[in-house]
């Protein structure tokens, strides 16, 4: 990565449950906090999963925009938050929902890099057993993300 994508302001852990629309604007908060995209960004993610859900197994969902909303986007930021008590994206279990924006094609690289992190089911337990927020994040910046 050319510069820090995530910073310990953009990963979270809650102990309950949300729904998949507020998981989204949640992520896309998150991500406009950070400067990364316009309040536009939100929409963009759900025009995306109103076509093709981004859930991507293993507990997994990558909320991002669509193609056409690139204006939507200022810099490449990543969100992470863990729901303890889960999300129900569109009948598949997420616990972790991960939002994404990538200027230019810097998403492919950050998707790919996310992808490989919860690839590994031992990964996953243990980004389920971090306590905090920075041993969240700690453990996922480590993974090179």
């Amino acid at each position: 990565m050319a510069h820090d994508v995530l910073s310990l302001g953009q990963v979270r852990i809650h102990s309950g449950s949300a729904t998949r629309e507020e998981a989204m604007k949640e992520a896309a908060d998150i991500l406009e906090a950070a400067g990364a995209v316009t309040d536009a960004y939100f929409d963009a993610m759900r025009q995306r999963e109103e076509t093709v859900s981004t859930y991507m197994g293993n507990e997994l969902a990558i909320p991002h925009g669509t193609n056409e909303t690139k204006a939507a986007i200022l810099d490449s930021a990543l969100s992470v938050v863990r729901y303890d008590g889960g999300v129900d994206w569109g009948g598949e279990p997420v616990t972790f929902v991960v939002g994404i924006a990538g200027k230019g094609d810097e998403h492919l690289e950050i998707l790919s890099q996310i992808a490989i992190l919860f690839s590994d089911e031992d990964e996953i337990e243990n980004l389920k057993r971090a306590r905090t927020a920075e041993e969240l994040f700690g453990m996922v910046s480590a993974a090179g993300v």
